[in-house]
């Protein structure tokens, strides 16, 4: 008699939540063992009290699959069969019983009214324990939301990270390409001075050289922040400017 709980988007903490699980069916007084732990799928015995069964996990979609299969003392032994056990035919009646039919009918054509009976109460207590929940399904089901609500926190945590992340990377991104827009500005603006001094006879070699050095460098940097090579950028940026100094020094001096 399987039970089936999911934990809710927390697929991507698979690992995480089996560990969890584990931990917090242990803190309420679970016993776990034969436990085979794989890769989006586990599975353990567990004894919780006096009940026993085995515990499955799986990975479904985005959720956490846990089905746990009771493990019961089967209650329609206790009710109603005691001594009748020893009666002919009690075990292939009360398998009939199980596969289904009507259970009166079974009943009235059993050779012995005291076997009948046992056989008729054992099936009625067979119905009783699949409808109601075992202490530890409750305990299971409680433990499952705990686990799920604690990795949810973690996944809102870590998107949120990411999120911040993400804008810091777009806003670095704007800072940098408009820092390549002033390098490129300035350039453009030497240029034109170099080239009206060049015009009026001044001697402009060296500045020319590292002006045209400085334009190639902004060309490389812009190349790299199409690939996103932010360390490439900066040192290009760094050197360009680095040229556009020494240029103007050059025509100042």
């Amino acid at each position: 008699m399987p039970f089936i709980y999911h934990g809710q988007g927390v697929a991507s903490l698979y690992e995480d939540f089996v560990e969890r699980l584990m931990s917090e069916l242990a803190l309420r007084g679970t016993e776990i063992t034969n436990k085979e732990l794989k890769p989006e799928r586990a599975e353990m015995d567990v004894k919780y009290i006096d009940e026993r069964g085995r515990m499955f996990f799986s990975v479904d979609g985005e959720n956490v699959k846990v089905v746990y299969e009771v493990l019961r003392d089967r209650e329609e032994v206790p009710r109603g069969i005691k001594g009748a056990l020893t009666g002919a035919g009690i075990g292939s009646l009360l398998g009939g019983l199980l596969r289904g039919g009507d259970v009166k009918d079974r009943v009235i054509d059993a050779a012995s009214g005291a076997i009948a009976g046992g056989a008729y109460e054992a099936f009625e207590g067979y119905e009783d324990s699949k409808e109601s929940r075992t202490e530890f399904a409750q305990e299971l089901a409680e433990a499952v939301k705990e686990v799920e609500d604690d990795l949810q926190y973690i996944i809102s945590g870590q998107e949120e990270a990411r999120r911040e992340a993400r804008a810091e990377a777009r806003e670095e991104k704007e800072e940098l390409t408009e820092e390549l827009g002033e390098i490129y500005a300035d350039t453009i603006s030497l240029k034109e001075e170099i080239e009206l001094m060049e015009m009026e006879g001044a001697d402009v070699t060296r500045a020319k050289v590292r002006a045209e050095r400085a334009e190639r460098l902004y060309e490389e940097a812009m190349m790299a922040a199409e690939e996103d090579k932010e360390i490439e950028v900066k040192a290009k940026m760094r050197a360009a400017r680095k040229m556009l100094e020494r240029a103007r020094e050059y025509l100042e001096g």
